[in-house]
């Protein structure tokens, strides 16, 4: 039937004699461009194609064993870091963010031991904050007197100003600047205010050595915290960042106590980092509140997605657009959900299946600091004079800060791939050309001769599979299957 006219073509067609096959075979070892494989096939001495067929096998086994040292080490996702330093005539200058480290007026309350601790509890989102015991039912019997009570007007009327009673002088680049050039931002300290806030105008510096020059009052008498609670510290705390990112205090804020003069060098460093798998940023990240990228800002909203499931409200110091969250929500509710969060690791920070990996492009301001005292005695006589306050005060309150550009130049640590798609091809062919002298073409011709043999081969066991019994007549085969096992069994 069927099966038999198919047999009969794959014989007459596609299957050629055993001598045409010994000569395609023939052919192929003396014209392909694999080196070697024609010595062996065409020399005639024994010895001579032992030992062709040693250096043949000899060299597939180097380049089999290169080709999987070289694929090995592409998947191990190596990379390289380079450091360039480029010079300009002109560099952005960064943003800049001032906080008193005297949170509140002392006038504002009677009792600032339990504002300083309802603080301590609102910036607890920002930075990790343990709560006392000890101090639970007073702050209990202050939120049921208070239950209107703001925590966000109270520190924005009550906390640190900035007007020119306490910003002094403000000089950028031999210009003068004001109170107004400064941004309110909250942090955990507070009211606070940056300079150069967003980039805009966009502020360049296009001499080294010259930048922000400042002076502030800090007027501790007015402005008081409280050293039950760790605040014993006087001066301006100040924090260089990204004109397009947050400031960030946590373990990365300057400190300049009272009666001291700071100058402050800075440089720019540029980080490029590859994605994953050779490094462990993702590009495809971005955030919903923040113009660019940053770990600090990822977190931010990954703890206000949280909280506002959580409470249905949400911090005024966290980016959103949710219900501002009261004082009792924040005791209650936002308090144990920021706890949760660090308990069960719900935000991280720093790999690539982390909620906020690294990101693929950052600018950092690495800082070189040095101190003096504020001013000698003409010069504290002069400002007391000038400001018709006590010398006393003079060293008591004064903070005088510089900040510039150590040289006109920014560096770029750029994480590069060590081994490209590209170069592996390279390797790979230059390691079957120098061993076996083979291309692309060699391969091809290879990849042939495997797939004619493959044809035959399957083409040879169909021919040789057994017949199909004759289902449709089986009183005709029945007799000679009894003759056959009869002759077995005689046998």
């Amino acid at each position: 039937g069927i099966l038999e006219k198919i047999r009969l073509y794959l014989i007459k067609k596609l299957l050629p004699h055993l001598e045409d096959r010994r000569k395609y075979h023939q052919e192929f070892a003396s014209s392909t461009s694999f080196h070697g494989v024609h010595n062996i096939v065409q020399t005639q001495s024994k010895t001579r194609k032992a030992l062709w067929l040693l250096v043949v096998v000899g060299c597939l086994a180097i380049v089999i064993w290169q080709i999987c040292s070289r694929f090995i080490y592409y998947f191990s996702w190596p990379t390289t870091t380079t450091v360039v330093v480029q010079y300009v005539e002109s560099v952005k200058f960064p943003a800049v963010t001032f906080c008193n480290l005297n949170r509140f007026q002392a006038h504002a309350v009677s009792n600032l031991k339990i504002i300083f601790f309802i603080w301590s509890i609102v910036s607890a989102v920002l930075q990790k904050f343990a709560m006392e015991e000890k101090y639970s039912q007073e702050l209990n019997d202050f939120l049921l007197r208070n239950q209107n009570f703001s925590i966000q007007d109270f520190t924005r009327k009550n906390g640190f100003y900035l007007n020119s009673s306490t910003l002094l002088e403000c000089e950028f680049f031999g210009k003068p600047c004001y109170p107004q050039d400064f941004e309110h931002v909250f942090t955990e300290y507070g009211n606070c205010f940056t300079f150069n806030h967003n980039d805009l105008p966009a502020r360049r510096v296009s001499l080294s050595g010259r930048g922000l020059h400042l002076l502030f009052d800090v007027q501790q008498e007015q402005f008081t915290d409280e050293p039950a609670l760790g605040f014993t510290d006087a001066g301006i705390t100040f924090v260089i960042h990204s004109p397009k990112e947050l400031p960030r205090f946590d373990g990365l804020g300057l400190l300049t106590p009272v009666g001291m003069h700071a100058q402050v060098a800075i440089r720019q460093l540029k980080s490029i980092i590859q994605e994953y798998p050779w490094g462990e940023c993702k590009p495809d990240i971005k955030l919903q509140y923040h113009t660019i990228y940053s770990t600090n800002g990822c977190l931010q909203e990954c703890k206000a997605r949280y909280i506002q499931d959580w409470c249905g409200c949400l911090p005024f110091i966290l980016p959103g657009n949710g219900t501002e969250c009261d004082l009792l929500k924040f005791y209650n509710c936002v308090y144990p959900a920021v706890y949760d969060i660090e308990i069960k690791g719900l935000c991280t920070v720093g790999t690539h299946n982390s909620t906020c990996p690294a990101p693929c492009e950052e600018t950092d301001y690495p800082t070189t600091v040095t101190y003096s005292s504020f001013g000698g005695e003409k010069a504290i006589k002069y400002f007391s004079a000038k400001l018709k306050k006590s010398q006393e005060y003079i060293r008591q309150n004064l903070v005088r800060i510089d900040i510039k550009y150590h040289d006109l130049s920014y560096k770029i640590t750029q994480q590069q791939k060590a081994l490209t798609i590209s170069e592996l091809l390279a390797d790979v062919g230059g390691q079957l050309g120098l061993f076996c002298g083979a291309s692309m073409i060699t391969i091809i011709e290879l990849l042939e001769y495997i797939f004619t043999n493959f044809c035959w081969m399957c083409i040879f066991l169909l021919l040789k599979a057994p017949e199909m019994p004759q289902w449709n007549n089986p009183t005709q085969n029945q007799p000679a299957h009894k003759e056959k096992k009869k002759g077995i069994q005689e046998c």
